[in-house]
């Protein structure tokens, strides 16, 4: 089984709902994030990821770890997605101004309570993130 490293952040506003995004030619939605460059930092690379998808520029003090899981990826067959997900402080999620731009197609805002059960959301979201935040 392939494994694929990727950091992630999670944007939640105060009424719980999450920022997940969905790239171009894909189905599944996702917490805006991807792969590092060689030498980078887990937290660097959440930090570029979302500059370059969403243009939200965040310093290291807005993220903080929130965990790390394991889960089939969304869309490579055969892989295992091995995300790092830091959580955007309260501050940075409200402030946040997030666009469309880069590989990103579309983005939207779910609750972690319907998002458990939504088919579009990819599974890391699913299976670890989403039960995290309603545990």
């Amino acid at each position: 089984m392939r494994i694929i490293t990727v950091s992630a952040v999670l944007f939640q506003r105060p009424d719980g709902t999450v920022l997940t995004v969905r790239k171009r030619g894909t189905e599944m939605f996702m917490l805006p994030g991807g792969k590092p460059e060689s030498g980078e930092s887990e937290a660097d690379c959440a930090r570029r990821e979302v500059h370059e998808e969403l243009g939200v520029e965040l310093e290291p003090r807005d993220i903080a770890p929130f965990g790390t899981w394991d889960a089939p990826a969304a869309n490579e067959a055969d892989a295992t997605v091995r995300a790092s997900v830091f959580r955007a402080s309260a501050i940075a999620s409200a402030t946040a101004s997030p666009r469309v731009q880069a590989e990103i197609e579309e983005l939207r805002w779910i609750h972690p309570v319907d998002g458990i059960d939504d088919p579009a959301e990819a599974p890391l979201n699913r299976e670890r993130v989403f039960p995290a935040l309603t545990a």
